[in-house]
């Protein structure tokens, strides 16, 4: 059966819940052959290995940290010259786009990115994304090379399924490039104790109907109920209500959540790119009109003020 290279995203050895996924569709075509990178990539091979790497590709530089991007795509490429996989898997994220892109054109191949589920075709993988603002959905392989596919975050479920998981030193050489641009200092985001936005099963979003950054409260305490990830559409977040690191939409940030409840929302298009593929869309509005009524699976005429917390105080109680 034919190998594929999965990139690992990781963080400190604590392996990230896309990559688990990514795993899942990689045993879906082929044998799954993990890269993990950086600090901790060696303590990774444990969970890898449950959930499907026969093998684990480990490299520890201190590039890896120290430099932007270049080190990270040498490396991916000394795994892909090393294994000659069909197919190489990276979870989508900015940087790791980033990452796929400069490899696709390292090997000359072509790259499908943000693909929402993957199966094997008679001629490579077929990719499903979401096109043109999520306004269509559409199926397509690479033509050219050896395939790279990013992958977003809930595209598939999280399933165990032990293999080998053999540990093997990646031998990487950087190259003069890879020591272009330095990394000169590093802050932490503040933690908010709520899963990773992109990445979180339930997200609880709020709009211009929440009509100012305090009412925010009210979004954050159903999203704590459910034990969800914040979000925010581009008019709260260019009214100053929100930051901009949890907008969603076409100029924010793409989720693909089990559940998404939009909050005083009107269904913008661009809000739309960003959340369409959630698989549950559930919508509270007091504009019986409004444009996201027309993709939700479920929806709430009413003011936000008095539904959202009844739901949550039900939620609560249910959980008690």
């Amino acid at each position: 059966m034919a190998e594929i290279l999965v990139y690992v995203d990781h963080v400190d050895g604590a392996v990230r819940k896309p990559t688990l996924e990514l795993l899942t569709l990689a045993r879906r075509i082929g044998e799954p052959v993990a890269v993990a990178l950086g600090n901790g990539a060696a303590d990774t091979a444990a969970v890898l290995a449950e959930h499907g790497a026969t093998r684990v590709l480990t490299a520890e530089a201190a590039e890896f940290a120290e430099y932007l991007v270049v080190p990270k795509v040498e490396a991916l490429q000394a795994a892909y010259e090393a294994v000659s996989p069909a197919t190489v898997l990276v979870p989508s994220s900015a940087e790791n786009k980033e990452i796929a892109a400069r490899l696709a054109v390292r090997i000359g191949s072509g790259i499908i990115t943000d693909a929402v589920d993957l199966e094997a075709g008679d001629e490579g993988p077929v990719a499903t994304q979401s096109a043109f603002a999520a306004s269509y959905t559409t199926k397509s392989r690479v033509s050219k090379g050896t395939p790279v596919i990013t992958v977003k975050p809930n595209s598939a479920p999280v399933e165990a399924a032990p293999a080998a998981g053999a540990v093997e030193a990646l031998a990487v050489t950087f190259s003069e490039k890879a020591h272009g641009t330095k990394v000169t200092s590093r802050t932490a985001r503040e933690s908010t104790g709520r899963p990773e936005l992109t990445e979180a099963a339930i997200v609880v979003s709020g709009g211009r109907g929440v009509n100012g950054a305090e009412n925010f409260a009210i979004i954050e305490a159903l999203a704590d109920s459910l034990g969800a990830a914040v979000g925010a559409s581009r008019a709260a977040v260019d009214a100053g209500w929100y930051p901009h690191s949890n907008q969603v939409g076409q100029t924010g940030k793409s989720v693909s959540p089990q559940l998404y409840i939009a909050a005083g929302i009107s269904g913008a298009i661009q809000h739309r790119a960003g959340m369409q593929t959630s698989k549950t869309i559930v919508a509270i509005n007091k504009d019986a009109e409004a444009p996201i009524f027309d993709l939700v699976d479920y929806g709430v005429v009413g003011d936000l003020f008095d539904v959202v917390p009844v739901l949550t105080q039900e939620v609560q109680a249910r959980k008690g």
